[in-house]
């Protein structure tokens, strides 16, 4: 790999970060439909610092990072929203139950945490009484009206065969309410609802939509869907209850209110440990290629991507990504690091065992920055791909961002943001108001018993260097500073 580049410049401190939290709730008035933040009280929490990482660089970018903050304690894997004002909704699983009720939920309960003043302060907002709310995890959007629409990740079997009835929860005062949710249908043909119970085997009578949700020139919404049609029916070799999937392309032309499947966006008995899933779609604006549909995703081992350029009706054949040569089938690199350890059955971590002993990328996310074009992807690599729970140690073990000048053609830079610690390895990011900056969230910790766990988030901002100074430049429209937040 590239010797890293001093391209990257972190503000942080060395201790502890002083944090607002939340905790208290006001009396607000409710009404049956809307949500409504809790007032901020002061706490104080630690968050480790993580020095971002150049591990490939072609000498054309230049990245500034703000401090970590802790923003939702407790909370595991991320889900981001910006909104045109600034606002920043995340939501994450903390450890605690769900509400019973009849249509599908969580295992975990969810807590939704939303910033107006970019990520200094954080309030709280409750949910109605007796209700588990929204599931951002299947994609939330600010449209060109200043509505913002958001959709459950949940899509559950209808009153007829091929049909789904999913939720979608609206917003017109920038998430100063909430409204919904309110039932909408899925037209899947030969949709199997019933097919796989999930990576705990627990029963999922549900396919799942993910991460982004995004609005066409014409006002047409697409999305993804992961999940398995009749015939699917390849067990995933570590859960033999849990079917390997794949991904389905939705369309909407009522602003959300009913969605058709489009096309399948890839399925491969053969890939992976999971087939395809957790996928995320972003559409390319700019450059020969610009209409384009990139899509990655999961196989539960590898990065895989694919192609449309006809607004999804078809893509290319999904093909493994290597970024920065971070392969997870190199296990020879790390096997020795291992091997005196047993996975979860007693097994050692060996030659013998190398389905424990491999990596695992997971949840990539992605979007396009408004004044350039450049692309920015999220993604997680595991090291071994189960035992980084109880062995996080390996320097690859970590999250990571990447860079493309070239509208997704190639990925010339890479960084590691977190480096042999423990994660979940989910991430989210967003383009804030300000050409060029950033919202960036992930956890560290992990779901055992006595680990830690908390949501981090901070800015960072995007620049190019001018060729002849070395020195940033300008990105786009807009300003590139620096995030020099305490």
């Amino acid at each position: 790999m590239i010797e890293p580049r001093r391209l990257i410049r972190s503000h942080r401190s060395v201790g502890l970060v002083l944090l607002l939290l939340v905790a208290s709730r006001t009396a607000l008035a409710q009404s049956s439909t809307m949500e409504r933040p809790e007032a901020p009280v002061i706490a104080l929490e630690e968050a480790a610092a993580n020095a971002p990482e150049m591990i490939q660089s072609d000498g054309k970018l230049h990245l500034e990072f703000g401090k970590e903050r802790v923003i939702l304690p407790r909370g595991l894997q991320p889900s981001l929203l910006c909104t045109s004002s600034g606002a920043l909704v995340v939501q994450a699983q903390i450890p605690e139950k769900p509400v019973l009720r009849q249509r599908m939920s969580y295992p975990s309960a969810l807590a939704t945490v939303i910033s107006r003043d970019g990520g200094t302060s954080w309030a709280r907002i409750p949910l109605k009484p007796g209700e588990n709310g929204l599931n951002m995890e299947g994609g939330a959007i600010q449209l060109k009206d200043g509505t913002i629409l958001a959709l459950d990740t949940y899509v559950t079997p209808g009153d007829q065969p091929d049909l789904g009835v999913g939720q979608v929860y609206t917003s017109t005062d920038d998430w100063q309410t909430l409204q919904g949710p309110l039932d909408v249908l899925f037209k899947l043909p030969n949709v199997n609802f019933y097919a796989s119970r999930d990576d705990g085997g627990r029963p999922h009578v549900a396919v799942r939509l993910h991460r982004r949700i995004l609005e066409l020139p014409n006002g047409d919404l697409i999305a993804t869907i992961y999940g398995c049609l009749h015939g699917d029916n390849t067990p995933c070799p570590y859960q033999p209850k849990m079917m390997k999937g794949r991904m389905m392309f939705v369309r909407s032309s009522d602003r959300g209110k009913s969605w058709r499947m489009i096309s399948n966006l890839a399925v491969a008995p053969d890939v992976g440990t999971e087939g395809f899933g957790e996928p995320v779609i972003c559409r390319v604006s700019k450059g020969p290629h610009a209409g384009r549909i990139i899509c990655w995703s999961r196989t539960g081992r590898n990065l895989y991507q694919t192609i449309s350029d006809d607004e999804g009706q078809t893509w290319t054949p999904a093909a493994e990504l290597i970024l920065a040569g971070l392969d997870v089938n190199q296990w020879k690199l790390w096997i020795d690091q291992f091997r005196q350890f047993e996975d979860f059955k007693g097994r050692l971590l060996d030659e013998n065992n190398l389905d424990e002993v491999r990596g695992a990328v997971v949840d990539p996310d992605m979007v396009e920055l408004r004044g350039s074009g450049i692309l920015v992807a999220a993604f997680g690599v595991r090291i071994p791909q189960k035992q980084c729970w109880n062995h996080p140690e390996h320097p690859w073990n970590g999250n990571y961002l990447a860079f493309s000048f070239d509208h997704g053609q190639t990925w010339s830079n890479v960084v590691r943001i977190t480096s042999g610690r423990l994660t979940t390895h989910y991430m989210a990011i967003q383009e804030t108001p300000t050409n060029g900056e950033l919202y960036l969230c992930y956890d560290l910790g992990g779901w055992g018993k006595g680990m830690r766990r908390d949501v981090i988030g901070r800015t960072f901002t995007v620049a190019t260097v001018t060729p002849a100074s070395g020195q940033p430049g300008s990105i786009g429209a807009g300003s590139a500073k620096a995030s020099t937040q305490p």
